[in-house]
């Protein structure tokens, strides 16, 4: 195996709530020690919680609805407008709620809507939080989540179906590397034109892998079939901005300095 394999960015995602839609993106800035721009910027909180807007800290993910549990969130098409702050959910093609983010009216429609369609689902009134710049990442520290796709290609043969690569719901999708040459990153640096992350750990895969994005339906059971092959439930990793710049689908993502581990 080649020791810096070229590479390229297939694919370019963010996730404005957590649990809902990715929106994909043909380019986007990273800025040192941030995600990228509204990547989990908000989330529905499922019971109370106890995060505090004013001072925010991160929380496991079981506070909030997410797909592990939810997955009929997968059924809802969201799209967030940045502008605006506007959050409109579609369902079978139908605007079914819609509210800007930023407002106490705007987030009251967001919620009316989930207390509406998933209250066997819900442990409390569901609220949206949102904490500035906060991150409602499943890691307690502000990343970027990459997936190898020649990973995902021997993950199918071992669950013996296709696997949608948006089940795993990444920031940055790389075509071109050995399967998993990822998992040997850890410490290493990538480099996408003038920008720089420093690989900081594996992602742990949970159910949430199990549901098929377009049905909804909880259709396959990735995590156990990864660890009968690999010995752990890992694939991906998360990376961290150490310095600044723009990056587009179909660029060059290099191993700049191969991992000490």
């Amino acid at each position: 195996m080649p020791v810096n394999p070229p590479a390229e960015i297939a694919g370019l995602y963010r996730y404005p709530v957590k649990g809902l839609t990715p929106e994909p993106l043909q380019r986007a800035p990273l800025r040192v020690g941030q995600t990228l721009p509204a990547d989990r910027r908000y989330a529905i909180e499922n019971g109370p919680s106890g995060f505090d807007p004013a001072q925010p800290a991160w929380k496991v993910k079981t506070f909030y609805l997410m797909l592990m549990r939810n997955e009929r969130l997968a059924a809802l098409k969201a799209r967030f407008d940045d502008a605006t702050n506007l959050l409109t959910i579609q369902r079978g093609g139908e605007v079914v709620a819609q509210g800007d983010l930023e407002t106490s009216e705007g987030r009251a429609a967001i919620e009316a809507f989930f207390a509406a369609n998933f209250s066997e689902e819900l442990r409390g009134p569901p609220k949206v939080l949102s904490g500035g710049d906060h991150s409602f990442s499943d890691v307690a520290r502000k990343v970027v989540s990459i997936i190898n796709l020649a990973s995902l290609k021997e993950i199918e043969a071992m669950v013996g179906a296709a696997v949608n690569p948006l089940r795993f719901r990444a920031n940055l999708y790389v075509k071109d590397w050995p399967a998993w040459y990822e998992a040997g990153l850890v410490g290493a640096t990538l480099r996408i034109g003038t920008t720089r992350l420093k690989v900081v750990k594996t992602i742990t895969r949970c159910a949430a892998v199990n549901v098929d994005p377009d049905t909804a339906a909880r259709d396959l059971d990735i995590p156990p079939a990864i660890v009968r092959h690999r010995g752990n439930n890992e694939c991906g990793i998360y990376a961290e901005v150490i310095e600044p710049g723009d990056i587009r689908v179909g660029d060059a993502l290099a191993v700049e300095q191969p991992s000490l581990l």
